[in-house]
Parts: structure tokens; C-alpha cells; sequence
């Protein structure tokens, strides 16, 4: 019951569904006159109820259905980028047999999601593929080789600059989508301001613009440069990093492609990650192939390892019925207290998704402790109630742009948790920008290194990851090398 006039037909509280039930022979795209005179379709009236639901409980699907016909709106894409369109689905009941999958989610909503974020996060991995052969093509240097074949320094350094070109306008692109820069369209309005000539000195003054802090800038600066917020974080502050000339090309796989027609907020991080490295990796696309670590063989590792155990923690606090903020305080410092090592940490998707997988008990605990007016005991005078940090995660990879796609995907996992745990205490503002520096993913080789410089061992809890072995025979005399020096040392 949403007020005394008002009833819901049907609400699925595990996914979320919302189901407007009219009689037989109804038609659902006609409107009808409602209680208090207004006019409105089956699915407006579902969202009026919608509306009045706490944010936390308001519907990721909404049905209406007149027993013949089933009309499915996905509220989580129901609003387009530039527009306010509504995708729906429909189906009759006959067609049923040959259309069930259309009502998977309402029996599987976490398999559902994955499903959703892993077809979101390859096709951005394949604009990412498109964005970055338009500019390899702009890169003079890139395929330079010395006499003895190997790869000049003058190569190597075009082809870093491109990798972290493509990090940057990916940042942008999440950022603009999922409101980090608060204007809409901010990001995509800038660039299409620019013709093709004139685009490639707007990016480098964009990118300045997001390395300044808002005090050290210059007041007469231009307003729509301006009004961008401060990243920090280290993303932008490169001043080596070569940007070649656009071309009408590049201009329209940026613009019209992976800004204005591609929604970036709902992308995986955990998959992302490593689809970008993989995108943007030379051995890898030369091999035709993309190796990552899925989320369900993740969870393989990580469940039985220590998630397993927290989730039952959890569940028996959740049978407390006193002193809950005290337990529920004592429970979000255990979780922030973990700390984690990936030694070949790559694109960083077992960080990532251990990352994701600890902020979500910690999102339900909040939740539970908000029961009974528990929340204000649990936290007063606190301002962050959030306890989990990516600084308990900790990498080693040899890849310098892995490295920097590592951070990036957790800097997006960040702000994703937080953005939900802002649906859970209506009125929490932590502003996300700009980013705080994040150094625990560190370039080098692990087989090289003193693990105990990156973390102390007293202080580390788990080690995990899925490192790239390759069989002895396969091994060049140098790897070789290194392998037996490693195994000595241990």
C-alpha cells in the first residue's frame, strides 16, 4: 500500500519487481482514469508507485500485464542518454513457452546483472578497439624499430602515450555518464564543440584543466573549462604524454559513438578492466586473443577463501535484536581491517571484484542497522559511514598499462559502491572527486621483488590472483632464469 487510496498489485522485493495486474482484454498502452481524476497507462500508474517507494526499494523492473499480454520495462536503462525513451519488452502469454527468458530476472537477479554487465562491458571494450585503431593510425612512431628489430624507445614511448590517452578519455566518458562531472552532457558538449582541426588542443587543455585544483586555476580561463571538476588521482598529470592529430574519424568514434550513443555507468569494472587491457594490449591483439579471469571463477577463489565465512558472519548478526549498531560497527571494521595482495595483479580484476564483493556486505549491514533507528547510534557524528577501502588492496604487475587500467577499475568500483550506499542513507553526499592518489598497485616484477615492501607481511591477510604461468618448456632461458632465482629465494 503506497497512501490510503493506493495499492501496489504485486512487489517482488528480492530483484526488485514492481507488477501492474489489469483484467483480461485491457489495454496496456491505453490510459485510464484514475481515483483522483488523472489519466494514466498501466505503466505510469506503476510508476506513481514506484515514486513513493524509499529509494533503496524502488524497482529495477516494472510489469503490467492483463493476464494475455506481459509488457516488461527495464528501469535500469529506461531513460536513453539523450532522450527520455522507455525500452519495454512484450510478449504474450502464448508466445510464453518460446519467450520465458524474457522473465529470467525475476528469479535470478544477481545472475541477471552479470549477465547485463558483461554484454555492457564488451561492447565498450569493442569502441574502446575502435577509438584505438583510429588513433595507432596518427602515431608516427609507433612501429619503429633499430637495426637489430627490437623497439625504439621513441616507439615505446608513442605507444604509452596512446594506452593512457585511451585510459583518460575512458575516465571522461565513465565520468560524464555516471555524474561524476555534474553538468550533463558536459563532456560530450565540449567535444563536440570542436571540428576535427581544432579537437586535438581541446583534449590537451581538458586534460590540464582536470590536473588543476580548482584554487591554482586561472580565473579568465574559459568558462566551459572551468566549469570541470578536479580529478587528481595522478590520471592527468603526465605532461609527456603525446596526443597525434585527429582526424574526422577519430572525431566520430569519440563523439558520436563513445560519448553520445554508448551509456558507460553500468560497465563492469571487474570485466572492463581486463577487456580494456586485452583491447589495448599489441601481443594480445596480435594473438587474436583476450584472457581475463571471469567473475564466477573469481568467486571461485575468493567464496570458499574468506567471503563464504563473512556472508554467515553476517547472517548470524542479521538474528541479533540487541546492541545491533555496536555489532554491526564492530563487523564493518573487521571487513576494513583485511588486506589483500594480487603479486600479478594484471588489469586488477580479482582486486576489483574482492573489492566490490566486501562493499556490498558492508552496504547490507548498513542497511540492517538502520532498523529501528539503529543507524544514528552506529554512526553519529561520523561523517563517512563507509569503512571498506580500496587501500586494503594491494598489486604487483610488470605491465605499466596494466597498472594504470588496475587503478582506474577500482577508482570506477569506488564510485559505483558508493552511488549505492547512497540508496541506502538518503542524504549522503560524499563527494568522490577529486580522487585520492591510490599507490598500491606497483609496476614490477614480482619475481624480482621483496613482497614486503609492497605490504608487510603482519599486516596482509590474503594472497590471491590467477598469475600468468607459462610451462617450463615454453620458457625462453631468461624466464627460465628468473623462475629458479625465485624458487631459491623462497
Amino acid at each position: 500500500m503506497i497512501d490510503n487510496k493506493s495499492f501496489i498489485d504485486g512487489y517482488i522485493e528480492d530483484t526488485k519487481v514492481l507488477i501492474e495486474q489489469k483484467s483480461l482484454g485491457i489495454d496496456l498502452h491505453k490510459k485510464e482514469k484514475q481515483s483522483d481524476g488523472s489519466m494514466l497507462t498501466p505503466y505510469e500508474q506503476a510508476r506513481r508507485y514506484a515514486n513513493e517507494l524509499p529509494n533503496n526499494k524502488k524497482p529495477d523492473w516494472i510489469i503490467t500485464c492483463n493476464f494475455g499480454e506481459f509488457i516488461i520495462y527495464d528501469e535500469n536503462i529506461n531513460k536513453s542518454k539523450r532522450g527520455d525513451t522507455r525500452e519495454a519488452s512484450s510478449s504474450k502469454l502464448s508466445e510464453m513457452e518460446e519467450y520465458y527468458y524474457l522473465l529470467d530476472f525475476l528469479v535470478d537477479k544477481h545472475q541477471r546483472d552479470i549477465q547485463k554487465e558483461t554484454q555492457v562491458s564488451f561492447e565498450a571494450g569493442q569502441i574502446v578497439g575502435r577509438l584505438y585503431d583510429a588513433l595507432v593510425k596518427q602515431y608516427l612512431f609507433i612501429n619503429e624499430k633499430d637495426n637489430d628489430g627490437n623497439t625504439t624507445d621513441r616507439a615505446l614511448k608513442e605507444q604509452q602515450s596512446l594506452n593512457r590517452l585511451c585510459v583518460r578519455l575512458v575516465f571522461c566518458l565513465y565520468a560524464e555518464d555516471s555524474g561524476l562531472f555534474e553538468q550533463k552532457n558536459q563532456f560530450y558538449n565540449y567535444l563536440s564543440s570542436f571540428d576535427t582541426n581544432t579537437l586535438r588542443k581541446g583534449i590537451i587543455d581538458l586534460f590540464k584543466m582536470l590536473d588543476t585544483p580548482i584554487e591554482k586555476r586561472d580565473p579568465y580561463a574559459d568558462d566551459v573549462l572551468l566549469a570541470f571538476p578536479y580529478v587528481n588521482g595522478s590520471l592527468f598529470s603526465d605532461d609527456n604524454l603525446t596526443i597525434p592529430k585527429m582526424t574526422d574519424e577519430i572525431r566520430d568514434v569519440l563523439v558520436n559513438h563513445a560519448s553520445r550513443d554508448f551509456d558507460w555507468s553500468t560497465i563492469s569494472p571487474t570485466i572492463f578492466g581486463a577487456v580494456f587491457e586485452s583491447t589495448l594490449n599489441p601481443e594480445t591483439r596480435r594473438s587474436g586473443g583476450m584472457h581475463y579471469t571471469s567473475i564466477e571463477n573469481i568467486h571461485k577463489v575468493i567464496d570458499p577463501l574468506f567471503l563464504d565465512d563473512l556472508k554467515e558472519e553476517l547472517r548470524i548478526i542479521k538474528t541479533r535484536k540487541n546492541k545491533i549498531s555496536d555489532i554491526v560497527a564492530e563487523y564493518q571494521e573487521k571487513l576494513a581491517s583485511l588486506k589483500f595482495l594480487d603479486p600479478a595483479s594484471g588489469s586488477g580484476n580479482f582486486l576489483t571484484e574482492t573489492y566490490i564483493s566486501l562493499r556490498k556486505l558492508e552496504n547490507e549491514a548498513i542497511e540492517f542497522s538502520q532498523v529501528g533507528g539503529q543507524f544514528q547510534m552506529a554512526f553519529d557524528g561520523d561523517l563517512n559511514p563507509i569503512k571498506v577501502s580500496i587501500n586494503q588492496f594491494y598489486g604487483i604487475e610488470i605491465n605499466d598499462f596494466a597498472v594504470v587500467v588496475a587503478k582506474t577499475a577500482l577508482w570506477i568500483a569506488e564510485h559505483q559502491m558508493m552511488k549505492e550506499t547512497e540508496k541506502i542513507l538518503i542524504g549522503l553526499n560524499d563527494d568522490f572527486l577529486p580522487l585520492h592518489t591510490y599507490a598500491n598497485i606497483v609496476e614490477g616484477n614480482a619475481l624480482r621483488m621483496n613482497w614486503n615492501d609492497i605490504v608487510d607481511k603482519r599486516d596482509l591477510n590474503y594472497i590471491l590472483g590467477n598469475p600468468p604461468f607459462i610451462g617450463y618448456k615454453l620458457q625462453d632461458k631468461k624466464s627460465k632464469e628468473r623462475f629458479e632465482s625465485f624458487i631459491w629465494k623462497c
